[in-house]
């Protein structure tokens, strides 16, 4: 007779095709139940934080809903930073967790449901003879709001026999919310005037627009206005004219390219949010141009926003295209003026740095000239973050999956591997990590090694320190031996866990990565790049960092 559990793993086994985690006694008859009355596969990893993090870069790889599981107490404990960043970077995620019995609270336990409403999940504990149905209202939940829910089997409930499956609805999900009525058709009518008019006009796309499907549209409003195009850095390559695109914008962005979006007079975004790092801290836009943001939040996000639109990217999009069509609009001629290729390039560096180290701005140059350009790059947070994003370009939003910076934290880099290896099962997975963000995922190495194997390619940006600290406050003059990390030979740790590790302290011995490169994923092992390379040379986004925090 099925389980509850068994009648939870059979209401996600509709909306998912894999889910990642730690197995314990909490989660022991889900993992039991999936294994053995589902098609859904499972991956395990080492640490409870890691299974999130993977379920996470699992949806932004590949999309879907995305899945986890742990057991209670210290199991479920582990998982909040990662769920506190899927919270914070909106992904549809149902973590499905063991919980204290319905007797009440046992002296070790702790109050889960709190804990994850203080990072902002809400939690579903199913019952005996609710179980999934209440499957189908959290999954309805996470896809409606994009965001985690926590799914709890409390303990004395997992193994009750709880009959035949029972037929449930299919969870409603909203469809993309329109612009309607009289303001929302001015405002857009407005915006394409705007840029009809402009004589520099510029389209900045985010994430939101890529999950709108905006980027043909996009393209057309490009076309219509002769409009110069930039992203946000989850948004490159939505846009598809890479010949008149500027690149991210922000503090990953190239110098030359962010003079060209100052001098815009209409600025048009779509799906960001604008924040902070996007912003360049408020210096992005000139204080003449006009500013119309188009999003889902409530409200503007940025003080420097003229215009407001809330509504779906993609809908919006269409809607100016259409509108510059009916009233004949003539392109500006400002993108054929300037040459984007030459303005988004970045600063070449040097072989190594004035303290004999690698200088990282090179290696990420000759990287970035060797990858497979099948790829998907997930980066972990850290000073490190700049490099990736201004040297290795992807393909399209999907390929850039940057778990830890909507949270602000580090440590999450290994087990993203996972996740984005089931999810693109025939791409080079691309990690870029600190030796500080690295260390404190070191568990899940194993796992990026085992699911990835030779489409697996990890690169550590070993600086003994965290460098995000000791640029922003080694500079004011604090102690800076609590930045430092002692040097770790993370090619040897890298090694013991079944990979090859290759020190790189010339941009020679980054010859091995070519040679890697050309050989056919299955004959080659998971290869990790130990770069020994300077912490004096300070990524440019830091920089502006620096700059608003002194």
């Amino acid at each position: 007779m099925p389980t509850v559990s068994a009648h939870v793993a059979a209401a996600l086994a509709d909306h998912i095709d894999h889910v990642f985690g730690v197995m314990g006694n909490g989660n022991a008859y889900f993992l039991d139940a999936l294994e053995r009355s589902t098609e859904v596969g499972f991956t395990a990893v080492r640490h409870e934080a890691g299974g999130v993090v993977a379920a996470d870069a699992h949806h932004r790889a590949g999309g879907g809903l995305a899945a986890a599981t742990a057991t209670y107490g210290a199991g479920f404990t582990n998982t909040l930073t990662a769920l506190a960043e899927a919270v914070q970077a909106h992904v549809p995620l149902v973590l499905v967790v063991g919980d204290e019995p319905t007797s009440g609270r046992r002296p070790w336990g702790v109050d889960q449901i709190a804990l994850a409403s203080a990072v902002g999940a809400r939690t579903y504990t199913v019952g005996r003879t609710d179980a999934a149905a209440t499957a189908v209202i959290a999954i309805e939940h996470a896809l409606t709001y994009r965001v985690p829910t926590v799914l709890a089997i409390p303990y004395d409930v997992a193994s009750l026999e709880a009959g035949p499956v029972p037929g449930v609805p299919e969870p409603r999900i909203p469809g993309p919310l329109a612009p309607t009525g009289s303001f929302a058709a001015r405002a857009i009518r407005d915006a394409a005037a705007a840029l009809a008019a402009a004589s520099r006009p510029l389209l900045i796309a985010g994430r939101g627009a890529w999950l709108a499907d905006a980027g043909d549209a996009l393209g057309a409003v490009a076309d219509a206005t002769g409009a110069l195009t930039a992203s946000t850095a989850l948004g490159r390559g939505i846009f598809p004219r890479p010949e008149f695109d500027l690149g991210v914008t922000g503090g990953f962005g190239a110098e030359a390219a962010m003079d060209l979006v100052a001098q815009a007079d209409v600025a048009v975004v779509f799906g960001a949010s604008l924040n902070p790092f996007t912003m360049r801290f408020g210096a992005l836009f000139a204080p003449g141009t006009h500013v119309v943001q188009v999003d889902l939040a409530a409200t503007a996000s940025h003080p420097h926003v003229g215009a407001y639109i809330r509504a779906d990217a993609g809908l919006v999009a269409r809607a100016i295209a259409d509108e510059l069509a009916a009233i004949g609009a003539a392109p500006s001629g400002w993108r054929e003026s300037v040459d984007a290729a030459s303005a988004r390039s970045y600063d070449a560096g040097d072989d190594v740095a004035p303290d004999g180290r690698l200088d990282p701005r090179s290696a990420a140059r000759r990287i970035g000239e060797l990858l497979p350009e099948d790829r998907v790059v997930v980066s972990d947070g850290g000073h490190f973050i700049g490099w990736a994003n201004m040297y290795w370009p992807v393909a399209s939003p999907d390929r850039m999956v940057m778990i830890g910076t909507a949270f602000q934290s580090i440590g999450l880099g290994f087990p993203s591997v996972a996740g984005a290896a089931r999810a693109r099962p025939d791409a080079t997975i691309v990690l870029t990590t600190g030796d500080g963000g690295g260390l404190m995922a070191l568990a899940d190495l194993e796992s990026a090694v085992r699911v990835a194997g030779g489409r697996g390619l990890a690169v550590v940006w070993n600086d003994a320190a965290y460098g995000a600290e000791v640029n922003l406050y080694g500079l004011k003059g604090l102690a800076e031996e609590p930045m430092l990390i002692p040097e770790v030979d993370f090619a040897a740790v890298a090694r013991g866990f079944g990979a090859e590790g290759v020190v790189v302290r010339t941009l020679a011995d980054l010859d091995r990565l070519a040679e890697w490169a050309r050989m056919p994923a299955y004959d080659r092992p998971f290869l990790l790049l130990d770069l020994r390379v300077s912490g004096r040379v300070i990524a440019p986004y830091q920089h502006e960092i620096i700059r608003v925090n002194s």
